[in-house]
């Protein structure tokens, strides 16, 4: 398979759109005043998701990375 932008984008898709999702839940329960507890719990949530999306597309492409473990 070769690796180009547009394919990586393509197959990291499913994970951008939990991504971007969640963010719209934590803008969501911010607006409504929800709990602290829930609007950091989505927070943390869409960042670690987002943060998976650029790792996964580093990776993908063959930069550099975190390590897994």
């Amino acid at each position: 398979m070769k690796k180009t932008l547009a394919g990586v984008i393509e197959a990291g898709e499913p994970l951008i759109q939990q991504a971007i999702e969640t963010q719209r839940q934590y803008h969501t329960a911010q607006d409504a005043g929800r709990p602290a507890e829930e609007v950091e719990r989505l927070r943390l949530l869409a960042e670690s998701l987002f943060q998976a999306v650029t790792e996964y597309q580093l990776r993908s492409l063959g930069g550099p990375a975190r390590s897994l473990h």
